[in-house]
């Protein structure tokens, strides 16, 4: 479909196997893929009751040409499992993922997604955001850097980075980082940052609200100037206790903290409305 086709842009947050929340919540848009496209924010799968749903609704979406989605921390942890490359923890509850039918087709179809989207010229998507001293022409350039990796037809190639993405070295991006030090940094950023430093250093225990203590010296990253907002809204999802919190005009959380009681949030692009259904299971 293309741009002068669409009707509305949606971009909907962590999903998290939620897949009776996600049809509640295309039914609340009066979602109608003849006019309308839906932008994915991550985190696709993982502790909620259905990740094999969402998985095969998400990718008949995709390969319809009405959606398209970023991958999340989560998502990159159920291709780490399904090859094997790390346990598959019973609280996750995508097991029934890897034991599929088409497990293999899935995992496959997961892999190749992007780490970053444009929606449209002036907004850009990745699944924790983008950190202060990145330009939005960057962020995509690192993003392909992983993407190549992980997506590779060489199987020994995507394990191999897959063995080594786990770990929270480097903190610090720098462009004279190589190997797979500098694709777990860019993973880092993009699917798992929360707080940095004013230099862009990552910080990884905090996941809490705005209004608890945080470690000196580092601030939730949006709250730094931040090169991305120049040129582009930045929309990003990962942060369940923002709850889909518009920090500026410039950028937009649409995590609602779905798979943990709360809400799963569609933003509306056109018009930067947002909407929200409970999960209906709770």
């Amino acid at each position: 479909m293309s741009s002068d086709q669409i009707r509305y842009n949606y971009v909907i947050g962590d999903v998290q196997g939620c897949f009776e929340a996600l049809k509640a919540l295309l039914k609340e848009i009066k979602f109608d893929p003849d006019q309308d496209f839906i932008w994915f924010a991550g985190d696709l799968v993982a502790r909620g009751e259905n990740s094999l749903g969402v998985l095969r609704f998400v990718k008949k979406l995709v390969d319809r040409g009405v959606a398209a989605t970023v991958l999340g921390n989560h998502d990159l942890t159920l291709l780490a499992g399904a090859r094997g490359l790390k346990a598959i923890k019973d609280k996750d509850n995508t097991r029934d993922v890897i034991d599929a039918i088409d497990s293999d087709d899935l995992i496959d179809w997961l892999r190749k997604q992007p780490l970053c989207l444009f929606p449209n010229d002036q907004t850009i998507l990745t699944h924790a955001g983008i950190p202060l001293n990145w330009t939005a022409e960057q962020t995509a350039r690192l993003a392909h850097e992983v993407e190549r990796i992980i997506g590779h037809d060489d199987f020994e190639k995507v394990d191999a980075f897959l063995a080594e993405m786990y770990g929270k070295e480097p903190t610090l991006w720098s462009e004279d980082l190589q190997g797979h030090a500098r694709l777990r940094c860019i993973v880092n950023y993009l699917t798992r940052m929360r707080l940095t430093d004013a230099e862009g250093r990552l910080e990884f225990s905090f996941k809490d609200s705005l209004a608890d203590p945080m470690p000196e010296g580092f601030k939730p990253w949006f709250e730094f100037e931040s090169q991305a907002t120049t040129t582009h809204q930045v929309i990003f999802g990962h942060w369940a206790a923002l709850q889909g919190k518009t920090v500026s005009d410039k950028i937009q959380n649409v995590d609602g903290g779905c798979v943990w009681g709360h809400q799963l949030i569609a933003y509306r692009l056109e018009d930067q409305c947002a909407f929200a259904v409970d999960n209906p299971l709770n």
